[in-house]
């Protein structure tokens, strides 16, 4: 792909760029369906180690819950990292480091699983650590996508990219009980871990950073308004990660969004970790029943994600966010009080449906708020916000344990469902600070 360039910025000769958008957004959307499997490796399998380990409810929330605390704190600056490296090394590392986790547990399975399991707990935490990493890819690819697409494809472009790569918790919940229970837990590992290295390989092979990276990397001065030309989106990222998080957390939105998403993606996190406890705990249901519901959850707030995305490009997102929160306190009311299998299905669907939604919505206002620091806002928003998929579980944990049998698994969510509420103030103070700044939000 070839333009021709300024004088005063480029060279005579147009550099030849490499790779497309499309194929930027597939091998992303890829890579990150790798990366986030982590969220779903303990989560479906909690409720074993929990009866080999005789665990607490809170000490089996935080194993489910681990892999989140490390995913979330990594995006932060790895998210950062793109706009001063671009995305293809940060990512490669997560994933690199993800395959180093997942090799460790597939390790202890084969020589411990399941005789001697007993005071591996420890172990098991600090796997979760690293096999988490792979979650912070998230905020690596929100910032490589951005930088290839303009601001006014971005609402598709990164719903795709989140909602497809969100898929892949509800994938692994539904699959990987059930690969273990045909082939066992060591088989159930290594099938995952052979597809990880083998998305890696494909991500390193054929993934190109935007076209600004590419030019900077050869020492030509990016001139936005020929960006689009090449291919790329029309914003110049900072060259320095530090700039990005500054500017970033300069704008009292990015705090506003981090807020919406730690209760949209985190909890989204959280219910995909829990899930499968509450099912079983509740209900009684099978560890095969217990993932396939968690899985339906999960894929439908992928699904959702990624046709609120595109939807957001066309139509208005003006009341989307009090909207999308309304739909998810309404679920959330309704599963903490209900002893009904049906209606607790159906207020799983409904917050699936919120939740899915919100994710989408926040992504779209971020370019809009921060447009010259994407990557940084993707570090904070993807970071700080995917943090309540580690602090949501522990929380529902404890509710769970005060409440008491069966019924305090319903009771878990009530948390959850309160600080749901309490964000819907925040959504209207966003509004009047939009009116106050002249920000359109149409």
């Amino acid at each position: 792909m070839r333009a021709e360039l300024l004088p005063e910025t480029f060279p005579i000769q147009s550099p030849e760029i490499r790779g497309s958008r499309a194929s930027t957004l597939l091998l992303a959307t890829l890579g990150f369906f790798g990366g986030f499997a982590g969220v779903a490796v303990f989560g479906p399998l909690v409720p074993r180690f929990r009866d080999l380990l005789d665990l607490s409810p809170l000490a089996a929330a935080l194993l489910a819950s681990m892999p989140n605390l490390t995913g979330s704190l990594l995006r932060v600056p790895f998210g950062a990292a793109v706009d001063r490296y671009g995305g293809k090394r940060p990512f490669l590392t997560l994933l690199s480091i993800t395959i180093l986790g997942l090799g460790g547990l597939l390790w202890l399975l084969g020589s411990s699983y399941p005789a001697h399991m007993a005071g591996t707990y420890p172990i098991l935490l600090g796997l979760a650590i690293l096999i988490g990493c792979g979650i912070a890819t998230f905020s690596v690819g929100v910032g490589q996508v951005s930088y290839w697409f303009p601001k006014k494809e971005q609402g598709g472009a990164l719903g795709t990219y989140g909602g497809l790569g969100n898929l892949s918790p509800g994938f692994s919940t539904m699959l990987l009980p059930l690969v273990v229970a045909a082939l066992g837990m060591v088989a159930g590992y290594g099938i995952w871990l052979g597809i990880l290295l083998a998305i890696t390989i494909l991500y390193a092979v054929f993934i190109h950073d935007a076209p600004v990276f590419q030019l900077r990397a050869r020492g030509i001065k990016p001139d936005p308004a020929r960006l689009s030309e090449f291919g790329g989106g029309e914003t110049i990222p900072p060259e320095s990660a530090k700039a990005g998080l500054i500017a970033a957390a300069r704008v009292p939105a990015t705090w506003a969004l981090v807020g919406f998403y730690f209760l949209s993606f985190g909890g989204f996190m959280a219910l995909t970790a829990w899930l499968p406890t509450y099912w079983h705990g509740m209900y009684g249901a099978s560890l095969r029943n217990a993932g396939l519901l968690t899985a339906a959850f999960s894929i439908l707030a992928a699904l959702v994600r990624t046709g609120g995305g595109i939807a957001s490009d066309r139509l208005s997102i003006r009341f989307a966010l009090g909207g999308n929160f309304a739909l998810m306190l309404g679920g959330l009311l309704t599963i903490g009080f209900s002893h009904d299998f049906t209606l607790s299905l159906a207020g799983t669907i409904a917050v699936a449906l919120g939740m899915g939604l919100q994710n989408a919505i926040v992504f779209k206002l971020l370019p809009i708020y921060v447009p010259n620091a994407v990557g940084g806002a993707a570090g904070w928003v993807g970071g700080l916000g995917a943090l309540g998929g580690f602090v949501l579980p522990p929380l529902m944990g404890i509710a769970t344990a005060m409440a008491g049998g069966p019924e305090g698994y319903a009771r878990g969510f009530l948390p959850v469902a309160g600080l749901v509420a309490l964000a819907l103030p925040f959504v209207f103070l966003l509004d009047r600070w939009n009116r106050e700044h002249n920000v359109a939000i149409r």
